[in-house]
């Protein structure tokens, strides 16, 4: 496959103000991408926008529209709302294309653009290099008379919270549940509290007060101590962190006790599984806590492991023909009811489980044994790519299998470069959470002594 110079894992992402998130390189990006998708397909060619609460999101949206214009697309601006609304409403309103911008989980200074294809699913590989070759191309304008128009969604908000309640069994409700919702005071802001409230839930909302540089900021499923204290003080049954774009979802329970995204896979599945209503098995990744393989097993439940990004688990999805899937950082897919990671209907579908067993949350994750596990992030002076060749090094490789020996089959070592930051992420999980930290912490510095190496002979190279 060609080596692409934009796109991750999961579209284009990066500083704000850095390459490749620039005024140019993102005007540029938007014309190249109605290059390449405005051609294809029937109709007119529109394309929908939406982001999430940064303020650099404002420069960005402008940027791709000015693109877009100039390769002849339609734009319809949807404004702030979550990356799985987007890919709904792309869906449904049947357009060419959904652009996202967003950075997802990252602080306000980062941000990034991906895509969904007509059918709400991520824009395959092959169109993404298409792009990033269109990009090499000279920007040339169509004639004035066939330049994209741009107007606004007026409902995209209450389109996608009927959406999201229709995920939700119409016997069934909320009433006598109190749900705290954190909103990372990102995209969501202005939509979960509302569906968790229409489906009769009493609702504490916190971080929804989005201000441009707040989201993810001490909040959210990334940081999800505020929402712990807040479920204890306020007695709520369960406590939903979404994250800055609404495809994460990390739970608490009534004790105040976190449940990742493991064990909420856990928890459908065995719902799934009782009511006959799991195809197949469960994708889960290579991140994936073993805790959650071996429970799974247990109630003989396939579990297969994919790539991290839930790229990558939604193609093993499509391959098995099942369902269920995601990854530990709470992105949740439910193909039978979403076409991407939705951290709404992910916790929609626990809170159904949760109404239909008339059991509390806290008894609901019982069953896996989850596994100590440590991650440090080895950051590159470069790039990400830099981790292929740390991954070959020789004291690499003995380490890693000094440290696999020394975990025996009561552990896993995972070594793999981020597809979002320049980072190597050194993962251990094993019985021993002392144990783990140690080996973790010896393993990152040996990464870390050979990625210097492979920088400083890099930099000698160029």
């Amino acid at each position: 496959m060609t080596e692409r110079r934009f796109f991750g894992t999961d579209g284009i992402r990066g500083c704000f103000g850095e390459e490749p998130i620039t005024p140019e390189t993102i005007l540029k990006l938007g014309w190249a991408t109605g290059r390449v998708l405005g051609e294809r397909g029937r109709g007119e060619a529109n394309v929908l926008i939406g982001k999430d609460t940064r303020v650099s999101g404002y420069l960005l949206e402008s940027a791709l529209e000015a693109g877009l214009s100039a390769a002849g697309v339609n734009i319809i601006l949807l404004g702030p709302m979550p990356t799985p609304g987007i890919a709904y409403l792309t869906r449904t309103t049947r357009a060419r294309a959904g652009v996202v911008i967003s950075a997802s989980h990252n602080q306000f200074q980062d941000n990034g653009i991906k895509f969904f294809a007509p059918d709400g699913t991520k824009l395959a590989d092959e169109l993404e290099t298409e792009i990033e070759r269109m990009m090499d191309c000279r920007l040339a304008t169509v004639a004035p008379a066939r330049l994209g128009k741009a107007e606004r969604f007026d409902d995209a908000r209450g389109r996608y919270i009927e959406f999201c309640k229709s995920a939700f069994p119409h016997k069934l409700d909320l009433n006598g549940l109190k749900v705290v919702v954190d909103c990372a005071n990102g995209a969501a802001y202005h939509i979960a509290p509302s569906v968790f409230d229409e489906l009769g839930a009493d609702v504490v909302a916190i971080a929804d007060e989005p201000d441009g540089f707040n989201i993810n900021l001490d909040c959210g499923s990334t940081h999800p101590a505020r929402l712990q204290q807040t479920v204890l003080e306020r007695g709520a049954d369960i406590g939903v962190a979404l994250d800055g774009d609404g495809d994460r979802v990390i739970l608490v329970d009534h004790r105040g006790e976190l449940v990742n995204g493991d064990l909420i896979l856990y928890i459908l599945a065995k719902a799934r599984a009782a009511n006959g209503g799991l195809a197949g098995g469960v994708v889960g990744t290579l991140m994936s806590n073993l805790g959650l393989e071996q429970a799974l097993r247990q109630a003989a439940i396939p579990f297969l492991r994919a790539p991290v990004g839930d790229r990558y688990v939604m193609s093993m999805l499509l391959e098995q023909g099942w369902e269920l899937g995601g990854e530990a950082s709470g992105h949740i897919i439910c193909l039978d009811r979403s076409t991407t990671g939705d951290g709404i209907i992910a916790a929609l579908q626990v809170l159904q489980a949760m109404a239909e067993q008339q059991r509390p949350l806290a008894e609901l994750r019982r069953g896996p044994h989850i596994y100590p596990q440590t991650m440090i992030n080895v950051e590159l002076d470069v790039s990400g790519g830099e981790a292929g060749s740390v991954d070959r090094d020789p004291r690499v490789q003995e380490a890693v299998r000094a440290a696999q020996a020394a975990l025996a089959d009561n552990g896993r070592i995972v070594l793999r470069a981020s597809g979002t930051e320049p980072v190597v992420r050194v993962m251990v999980e094993g019985h021993d959470a002392a144990v783990v930290r140690r080996i973790g912490t010896d393993l990152a510095d040996v990464v870390r002594a050979a990625a210097g190496q492979c920088s400083r002979a890099g930099s000698a190279t160029a």
